[in-house]
């Protein structure tokens, strides 16, 4: 899965002002805790960290992405997203721009849903402004051309010779 985004990313060209949202099973352990990876890591994971969760970490380095899951503090229940008996982990992610984690309201995991039998629904909540349209800045008068018949055309002509000499 690595690879996919890797070259999406590469041949894109994604513009600044796109928002980006990668979701998906990384089967990886970020960890705990942000251990040198603070620019992405939130300091808010589960578990410990292994080989596939630091190959998540450098490639959220690499590409200025923020792991969102780990920004919220959250009981255990609300980070566990893989569940099979007794074993627990965190390997579903969402990865966003890190500048732009702000928008970011809240990630959680639904406890009682599940996507399969192991795996539960993770939830990321975003602000997004919807933007207005700028108004312009000089109100012009409307001319209503289909009015201009007859006696109006004619003022109408007068008034521009008048006011051309």
């Amino acid at each position: 899965m690595h690879l996919i985004i890797i070259v999406a990313f590469n041949n894109q060209g994604i513009p600044e002002f796109e928002r980006i949202f990668i979701g998906g099973d990384l089967n990886g352990h970020v960890g705990k805790t942000s251990g040198g990876y603070e620019r992405v890591h939130g300091g808010y994971g589960f578990g410990e960290r292994n080989a596939a969760g630091e190959a998540i970490l450098e490639f959220a380095m690499a590409y200025d992405l923020a792991i969102a899951n780990t920004y919220f503090i959250k009981r255990e229940e609300h980070l566990v997203t893989f569940k099979s008996g007794s074993n627990r982990s965190q390997i579903d992610f969402f990865l966003t721009r890190r500048l732009e984690k702000s928008i970011c309201k809240d990630c959680k995991v639904i406890p009682g849903e599940s996507l399969t039998t192991q795996h539960r629904l993770m939830v990321l909540d975003v602000r997004i402004k919807k933007w207005k349209r700028k108004k312009r800045g000089i109100n012009y008068t409307r001319i209503r051309w289909w009015n201009l018949k007859n006696e109006k055309l004619a003022k109408f002509r007068d008034k521009l010779k008048n006011e051309g000499k």
